[in-house]
């Protein structure tokens, strides 16, 4: 096979994806995510990962149940150290080696985050998973993704999402809808595509990094993304 498109890169997941209606982690779906991620380690890609807690507890709804944003969002920062526990057994059953890093001290099962610990980390060929969003309220996992990918000199964002990519309109719903295969960050920003947040959008325009959106959970999606096939779509 020829050398991957991309040497290093930083895999957003969303903690929805994690879940089924039986269950807040369903074991299948961590075993095939790890499978796929093992794959594109296995071609010598450097892997990073951002999770979330949204299968868990999501801190912008967190008003509706009369508890403070703030201490919201750092309930959901707790639930994404939770999903990154739940995906690093996972990866590690596949074999592989990791390493958990988190915005906030949760020393007794992860590492605090230091950018250069990280970088040597993936270096070493240890799967990086970082939890614990930016460790401020008010920030989405989505931004978390964009701020370490940064950070960690990544080449791409790959959001891993249900559908291959993004669409006119919510092909779920819409039959008619059709998949962009390249946008700019200025028409996803202008288009209020619900993607990911602004700022994510921002971060990634400012630092020249892009961001594909794919299926997570069609098999070989992964592998042939950063072996540079078509697949999904760009924003950049």
């Amino acid at each position: 096979m020829s050398e991957p498109k991309y040497k290093r890169i930083l895999l957003k997941l969303s903690g929805e994806a994690l879940s089924t209606p039986t269950e807040v982690i369903d074991p299948s779906i961590l075993d095939q995510y790890a499978a796929e991620i093992k794959k594109v380690h296995d071609l010598g890609v450097e892997v990073a990962i951002v999770i979330g807690g949204g299968n868990i507890f999501r801190g912008a709804s967190a008003a509706k149940a009369g508890i403070d944003r703030v201490q919201g969002d750092y309930m959901g920062m707790l639930a994404t150290v939770i999903n990154g526990m739940a995906v690093q057994a996972s990866l590690e059953k596949h074999g592989l080696y990791t390493r958990m890093m988190t915005a906030i001290k949760v020393e007794a099962v992860c590492e605090p985050f230091i950018r250069r610990r990280a970088m040597r980390h993936l270096e070493k060929g240890r799967i990086v998973i970082f939890g614990a969003g930016t460790g401020n309220p008010y920030f989405t996992t989505d931004s978390t993704a964009s701020l370490r990918a940064i950070e960690i000199e990544a080449d791409v964002v790959l959001k891993g999402t249900r559908v291959d990519g993004v669409y006119t309109a919510d092909p779920e719903k819409d039959p008619t809808a059709t998949r962009y295969t390249h946008l700019s960050f200025s028409e996803a920003i202008g288009k209020g595509l619900k993607i990911m947040d602004t700022t994510a959008f921002t971060l990634c325009q400012e630092n020249n990094l892009p961001i594909i959106v794919f299926n997570m959970n069609k098999d070989g999606n992964l592998c042939d993304l950063v072996s540079g096939k078509d697949v999904g779509t760009l924003i950049s």
